[in-house]
């Protein structure tokens, strides 16, 4: 018999719960900031797995100088012809920052390698030194944080369909997107052949079901502040002494101005 579906939490509890997780977030990135903590999270997995909500509900309330976000573009020629990780180096974090990778370097071990974009002496190099290249972050003093999200056949095709009748995420549905709906199978063991190399003691790979999208971004969530340890930190009070009066200063009359026509008074 197929397993049952998990039960959906309801939205009222997912609000209540995200709030409060974003609060220590907060907490978080302090401490992050206070002891010069350099963090790198990435978020890989199967096109329309939930990568990028959870990332938004991550960076919603964080300071992006502090939290950034790391989404690269399709290399270009001359980064073609670069050591492969090097585009990706140049995003790393420096003392006090977390960089979020919305995919990282292992397009080369998933698109690349399924979609015919590297070729197999590219693809074994990248095997042999990726786990060298993330043991080398890890001895840098980088935390190193990789995150797989993982989504059935069934839930991936219903949110392609969501995607295509809805035109505010039409965008979302790339060419690269939809090809990927033919390689399932390829796909799956090009992760599987991923996990095999660099699923390694120092960089784990830590797999979140990701068929109920609420579900994963507060497990998610929930996860990655237990992997950052940090303080409770005490923000100074910000303290607002009453405005000063204006004195004698004139402003130009309003009507010199140019408004933006109010459409919804």
């Amino acid at each position: 018999m197929p397993a049952d579906k998990p039960k959906k939490i309801k939205n009222k509890f997912y609000e209540s719960e995200l709030a409060r997780l974003q609060i220590e977030l907060v907490r978080m990135q302090e401490s992050i900031k206070k002891d010069g903590r350099k963090v790198v999270v990435l978020f890989e997995g199967r096109d329309a797995a939930g990568k990028g909500g959870v990332i938004k509900r991550i960076t919603q309330v964080l300071n992006p100088r502090v939290c950034r976000v790391a989404a690269l573009p399709a290399p270009t020629e001359r980064e073609k012809t670069q050591w492969y990780f090097q585009r990706y180096a140049r995003h790393l974090p420096a003392a006090g920052e977390m960089v979020l990778f919305d995919r990282s370097w292992y397009n080369r071990a998933g698109v690349e390698r399924v979609m015919g974009f590297c070729s197999d002496t590219e693809y074994q190099e990248f095997m042999r030194s990726c786990p060298e290249f993330e043991r080398m972050l890890v001895r840098s003093g980088i935390q190193l944080i990789k995150y797989w999200f993982s989504v059935s056949d069934d839930e991936q095709e219903r949110r392609f369909q969501a995607r295509r009748n809805d035109p505010t995420k039409q965008w979302k549905l790339s060419p690269m997107d939809i090809e990927s709906r033919n390689r399932w199978v390829e796909y799956s063991k090009a992760k599987d052949d991923m996990f095999a190399h660099t699923d390694i003691k120092q960089a784990p790979w830590y797999v979140v079901d990701a068929d109920v999208k609420k579900h994963a971004r507060l497990n998610c969530i929930h996860h990655l502040l237990g992997m950052i340890p940090h303080d409770d930190v005490k923000m100074d009070a910000v303290k607002l002494d009453p405005r000063k009066k204006q004195g004698a200063y004139v402003r130009p009359p309003m009507s010199d101005q140019t408004f933006v026509p109010a459409v919804y008074p």
